[in-house]
């Protein structure tokens, strides 16, 4: 992802991003069903590193496996790209956890943009210290072994009925996430810019009370040259 792409999505909504997704006919970008910890940070941006479970079986997914090196949950917290964004399908299942504070705060000390699952995280009080991007459905307190089996690594995965391809670019806000094909990231950041310059238009005028009628879509030729006027008198 280029630079300029992302100090572009630090800057605009996720809302702003599925309409700009929706015109390009990709209606399931939305992650459906997780919330940020913490609502307060920055727009969390980067491309997907993704992480799959599969149902555990019991006789495979003992508290021993971790021991192995080669796990792959361990391996992928370890090789997660600086500035990447860490996806974990969870199945929808928050009855365990995805991962815990330790393994995000290991996430968030070797530069990686933030993490997000389907299923829910244990030691959220924890992480909600964190100056750290983190999105799920709900606490999960037991240990991800007694429901979720990690299976692979960085490899397509559907997460909250969204699907993720590696290197697909996500992006977080205080609403929720969205997912960006790699191949529109470019196009879909300059358009949503221009949206939100726009919708900040509106809005101001909405709050003088203008009607919507004629605005918002701008079908009054008036409203457009008054947009251009106030673009230049605010640098946008």
């Amino acid at each position: 992802m280029k630079d300029s792409t992302r100090a572009q999505l630090m800057k605009v909504s996720v809302a702003t991003l599925c309409t700009a997704l929706f015109k390009r006919g990709l209606r399931h970008q939305f992650i459906q069903d997780v919330r940020p910890i913490r609502a307060d940070l920055p727009n969390m941006v980067g491309e997907a590193y993704t992480l799959r479970y599969m149902p555990a079986r019991e006789d495979l997914n003992t508290i021993e496996v971790f021991k192995d090196r080669e796990h792959p949950q361990r391996k992928a917290v370890e090789e997660c790209p600086r500035g990447a964004v860490f996806v974990i399908d969870s199945r929808k299942d928050a009855r365990a956890a995805s991962a815990g504070n330790i393994l995000v705060t290991r996430l968030m000390k070797r530069g990686v943009a933030g993490i997000v699952s389907d299923g829910g995280f244990r030691d959220s009080p924890e992480m909600a210290k964190l100056p750290f991007p983190v999105y799920h459905q709900r606490p999960a307190a037991p240990t991800n072994l007694t429901v979720h089996q990690a299976i692979d690594i960085n490899v397509p995965v559907g997460c909250g009925d969204a699907p993720v391809f590696p290197g697909d670019v996500i992006v977080g806000d205080a609403e929720g996430v969205v997912v960006i094909p790699a191949h529109l990231a470019d196009e879909v950041a300059a358009e949503a810019v221009e949206m939100t310059a726009f919708e900040d238009f509106v809005q101001e005028r909405v709050l003088a009370g203008q009607s919507i009628l004629g605005l918002y879509p701008p079908t009054d030729e008036a409203h457009r040259v008054a947009f251009e006027a106030w673009r230049k008198a605010n640098g946008r």
